[in-house]
Order: structure tokens, then C-alpha cells, then sequence
């Protein structure tokens, strides 16, 4: 009997437990997380806060309706030991030393193979007052329930979020729609840096200035201010009142446990995976928000922690460990959100990516209805697309609007895993009807643009 031991009980630990239940009925199959909470989706705290999600438990919960608890999974013959943390590996003699963190106990766990999925940590910066109350990390369900406990009390009249990525944006939104005043504060020079242009950026700024959040660029906090709790946020520029504030600058990668093993760390600081999901261990695989993985356009390293790759590597791991050779392909860092009623997406390569790995690039941006402009539904939509001016390969792509723009970034996402050029996305035979998308859709216009100008 196989004996497979998971560290990290989340999207990436029990889709691989899951894939390999279905695929060895024989397996025996343990999952530890230091944990209370397992298998949750953590892209929806945002909506459970802004109040469209109504009960938390919608977020830990099958389509059926069932919880994802360690009984759910312990039903399919996966052990699943919550508040339980892995402190060793022994990669000599194949044991996993944890620690029952409720009784303080220790015990090994042996294993024929070992999956690392212990994900990522939200960066906390070493500033006066970061221990005061209601700042929150917004890393966990809990963090989700004590906010949104607060506003329904009505406690908290002044929101401030450091950090404009995407849980970022998305949280400044919620606490906007529960009626609070919302401050951003920006270190850098635009929102949704990671991903944006300037130019995309400075557009999707002003909409979110109109819609009553402020967006502070250029600015540095350096204190936090209050008694027993936040009231003030100073920075650089300014004090700021603030009764909750909510830290979203970032993550890193959990890597030590795998690098006391002795496992090779990437220059992206996350553990190296080859194709086939394994570290530098064969029997040890490690997948979602602490692996580095490859981008499908440069074949570069990158640090991708995206709710959707990690459960890709999840299935894939499974399949690994039960017998089959499957690759994972690689990454294009797609990433779509919504704040408010704006749509802001990407896709491959922006123009600074593009420059800095030295293609011979065009780029051109479109404004247009994402339908014909007499259906009532019609919505004005922004996309930027960058293509090789030699090769003529699709590069990547931003977009942005109150219209649909999710289709033509996964348009474009499939354009670009196969390698893809202007011409095929000029060609591609798209569905049309006037409820979806005009005759000759967006990126269709956007490619021909960009021949034109090929064309001079």
C-alpha cells in the first residue's frame, strides 16, 4: 500500500489527495494543515465582506452544498489532521515529524511520496503600531468574519488599504459598497502595478477617483497611530484617519520546511519544480503558491500564486504520483477582477515585460462597445494588445471597462498558449450575435489594427 503523506490542506494538497483517491483506491492518503479551516475559497472573502456572499460557509462548501470539512474528505478515505503542523522532514529515512498543535504532541508520518502545498504568507511589514487592533492581513476566513462583524455593528467608518493588487482593489470595493470612506495608499506609482501599464493604470485610477475611493500614489506609510486600536495611518505625505486597515502588499512564499530538507530554493525565492511537478527530490512534489514555475512566452522562472494554478498543479501531482507523466505547461499570469462595475484584466506580457526580456514589440489600444452599440447592454470597453513586430506572435494583452472583457482575455490566453499570431487572431472563427459581441469582436479589431500597422 502506497503511503502518501500531503503538507497544506488547500486547493493545491486536496485536489492532489482528491486526483489520487479517484486514481489508487488502495493509497493510503494523510493531509495535515496547521489549521482549523480547510479546502475554502479564499478569492470569494472579498464578497463575503462587501456582503453579496451571505454566510462564510458558502466559501468552504460543495456545489451540492456539502461543507469541505476533515470529515467530507474523511469520508473518501483521506485523513485529514487539522491543527496539526509539519516541523521536519527526513528525507533519508522518508518521515514527516508533525506537532498536534491542541495537545503539543509530536508523531512521524512516513511516506513513499510527499507533497509540499504549504502556499504562501501575506508580507507584514515592520512598522510602529502594526500591532494595534482591526489591522488586518486579510490572509484567512477568520480575518473575513471579525471585518465584516465590524461593520455590521457599525463600528468602522474610515477604511484604508495599503496595497493596490488584486485583493486590494477588491476589498477597497467592498468596504466602499458597506458604506465606509476608503483610503488606497500606493507606494508605487500606479494601481494594480504587478500587471498594468502606466498608461491602463492612470485610466482605471481615475474611474476608481470618480466612484469616491481615494487613491493616494507615490506614498509610504510609516506609523500606524492609536490607542488600543488603529485611528490614524501616517505616511510620508499625510495622517489619515482609519478604524480599520486592511494590508494587502504581497506574499511569500512558505519554503523553509523545504529548504531545511535540503530542497533547492529558485532565484524567485520559491522552490524549484520540474515539469512534472517534483522538486529536486523525485519522490517529493510541490505545487501552488509555494513553487516557482515557467512563463509559456519567455520560459523564464516566475512567481505565479494564483488560485487557479495552484489547483492545476493539484490534479497534476495526483496524476504524477499515481503513475501517469504529465506536464504542466506553464503560466501566462492571466488575472481578471472586478471592482465595482469595472472589469480590469491581463493576459501574457505588458509593455514593460515585453521591453525587458528585449522583443521587437507593437502595441496598439482599441475603444469600443462590447456589442453592437444598439443593444441596450452595450458597454464601452478598453484593449491594449502587444504582439512581436518580427514574428508577429501575440505577446499579451490588457483590458478594462464596464462591458464583458473576460471572453477576449481567454481568448487571447488560448491565442497565446498555442503560440499564436496576429493573423490567427484575426482569423479565428468567433461566435457572433448581437446580445455577445459584434460582428468582428474586439480582439479581432485590435489584430487587424496592428497588421495596418505592420502594413504602414
Amino acid at each position: 500500500m502506497k503511503k502518501i503523506v500531503i503538507i497544506g490542506a488547500d486547493a493545491t494538497g486536496l485536489k492532489a489527495a482528491s486526483k489520487i483517491r479517484r486514481c489508487d483506491s488502495k493509497a493510503q492518503i494523510t493531509v495535515i494543515d496547521k489549521s482549523d479551516i480547510i479546502s475554502y475559497g479564499a478569492c470569494g472573502l472579498p464578497y463575503y465582506v462587501s456582503g453579496e456572499i451571505e454566510h462564510i460557509n458558502k466559501l468552504m462548501m460543495t456545489a451540492d452544498g456539502e461543507i469541505r470539512d476533515a470529515a467530507y474528505f474523511n469520508t473518501k478515505h483521506i485523513d485529514v489532521l487539522t491543527r496539526t503542523l509539519a516541523t521536519k522532514i527526513d528525507r533519508n529515512n522518508k518521515m514527516v515529524t508533525v506537532k498536534n498543535l491542541i495537545t503539543e504532541e509530536e508523531s512521524l508520518l512516513p511516506y513513499d511520496k510527499l507533497v509540499i502545498a504549504t502556499g504562501a504568507s501575506p508580507v507584514k511589514p515592520p512598522l510602529p503600531g502594526i500591532e494595534l487592533g482591526n489591522i488586518h492581513q486579510f490572509w484567512h476566513p477568520h480575518d473575513a468574519i471579525i471585518i465584516r462583524q465590524g461593520l455590521e455593528e457599525g463600528i468602522f467608518k474610515n477604511g484604508v488599504i495599503i496595497g493596490a493588487g488584486l485583493v486590494g482593489m477588491e476589498m477597497a470595493a467592498a468596504l466602499k459598497m458597506r458604506g465606509l470612506n476608503v483610503t488606497v495608499i500606493v507606494r508605487k506609482d500606479r494601481v494594480f502595478t504587478a500587471f498594468l501599464d502606466e498608461e491602463v493604470a492612470k485610466q482605471v485610477t481615475e474611474y476608481f477617483r470618480e466612484k469616491g475611493i481615494a487613491i493616494l500614489i507615490f506614498e509610504n506609510v510609516q506609523k500606524f497611530i492609536g490607542d488600543t486600536v488603529v485611528n490614524q495611518v501616517r505616511t510620508d505625505k499625510q495622517t489619515i484617519p482609519a478604524d480599520l486597515v486592511v494590508l494587502t502588499i504581497g506574499t511569500n512564499p512558505n519554503v523553509e520546511l523545504a529548504r531545511t530538507a535540503g530542497l533547492d530554493i529558485g532565484a524567485t525565492g520559491a522552490i524549484v519544480v520540474n515539469q512534472y511537478m517534483q522538486t529536486s527530490d523525485p519522490d517529493i512534489y510541490a505545487g501552488g503558491d509555494c513553487v516557482e514555475t515557467t512563463s509559456i512566452i519567455t520560459g523564464k522562472k516566475v512567481y505565479s500564486p494564483l488560485g487557479s494554478i495552484a489547483n492545476k498543479h493539484g490534479r497534476i501531482i495526483g496524476e504524477n504520483i499515481c503513475g501517469y507523466r504529465v506536464a504542466f505547461r506553464g503560466v501566462l499570469n492571466t488575472v481578471i477582477v472586478k471592482v465595482m462595475d469595472l472589469s480590469v484584466g491581463k493576459v501574457g506580457l505588458n509593455e514593460q515585460e515585453a521591453k525587458t526580456n528585449g522583443y521587437n514589440y507593437i502595441t496598439v489600444t482599441i475603444r469600443d462597445y462590447d456589442r453592437p452599440h444598439y443593444m441596450p447592454e452595450a458597454k464601452i470597453i478598453t484593449l491594449k494588445l502587444i504582439a512581436d513586430a518580427k514574428t508577429r506572435k501575440v505577446l499579451g494583452a490588457q483590458a478594462f471597462g464596464e462591458g464583458e472583457i473576460a471572453k477576449r482575455i481567454d481568448v487571447i490566453a488560448a491565442t497565446l498558449t498555442l503560440g499564436g499570431t496576429i493573423d490567427d487572431l484575426s482569423g479565428m472563427d468567433l461566435s457572433y450575435s448581437p446580445p455577445f459581441s459584434s460582428p468582428i469582436d474586439n480582439v479581432a479589431v485590435a489584430a487587424d489594427v496592428i497588421m495596418n500597422k505592420l502594413n504602414d
